[in-house]
């Protein structure tokens, strides 16, 4: 899911380079067909795009039974949708949360559901959620996001122990600050001026790239990370202070 820009993006290619096969998603088909073309001539791999938005989960299902008509079977699952906004906690209306929770609990839970059966029979899988630092500290602003990606993290949790013995192994990975569009917009810039500005409070001293948190996700796809399940992963650059 949300994979024509920015951190979903940096993992398709990142899938890619690996010899993946990979499907991406976006609301904007326009847009994912785009991305599609431009990651196939980066990498050189097989990249199929599908227009899709969580907002409309029943449609989600028939996404998972385009994705195996056209690529095959699903063997990795990777969930990344779009943070909700940014706003005073009391002043988001019942609304606001009811998307949220729709689009960082249920359209994750609904892709597993499609997927977790067939991974089960073939006894391999990874499904890897994109989280947020806020679910180790929370952000100031982003009650929705604190609120929602940690509910994700505790449904992942719960997860993992069940289909853990399966093969299929459920993780979560939590960026911190990345130079990203959406991290630019919050702070008000150009994400060319804030990818080379110092970050002061972070231990490494700036943001990270795509690229690195890219390599965290994809490494947890892997066969190598066969005994790695149901962590909630930070790539940070140590700015997490709680142990």
């Amino acid at each position: 899911m949300a994979a024509s820009k920015g951190i979903g993006r940096g993992i398709a290619a990142a899938l890619a380079a690996e010899g993946a096969r990979v499907a991406i998603s976006s609301r904007s088909p326009e847009r994912i067909e785009e991305t599609a073309r431009a990651l196939a001539g980066e990498t050189g791999g097989e990249i199929h795009p599908f227009a899709a938005d969580t907002a409309d989960l029943d449609s989600l299902p028939g996404l998972v039974d385009d994705v195996r008509q056209t690529v095959g079977a699903v063997e990795i699952l990777v969930t990344n949708t779009g943070g909700p906004p940014i706003g005073e906690s009391l002043a988001f209306e019942r609304s606001d949360w009811e998307a949220a929770y729709r689009s960082l609990v249920l359209a994750p839970m609904i892709l597993i559901q499609a997927v977790a059966g067939p991974m089960r029979e073939a006894g391999w899988g990874r499904i890897v959620n994109v989280t947020s630092i806020s679910t180790k500290e929370p952000i100031p602003g982003l009650v929705l996001s604190n609120s929602h990606r940690l509910a994700a993290v505790g449904a992942f949790k719960t997860l993992a122990s069940e289909l853990g013995r399966d093969g299929v192994l459920v993780n979560s990975v939590a960026p911190g600050r990345i130079a990203t569009d959406r991290i630019a917009s919050n702070m008000g810039k150009p994400l060319e001026e804030i990818a080379s500005q110092p970050q002061p409070d972070v231990p490494v001293g700036r943001l990270g790239t795509v690229d690195e948190f890219a390599a965290a996700a994809v490494f947890l796809c892997s066969e190598p990370a066969s005994y790695i399940c149901g962590v909630n992963l930070l790539v940070d650059g140590g700015l997490a202070r709680g142990i």
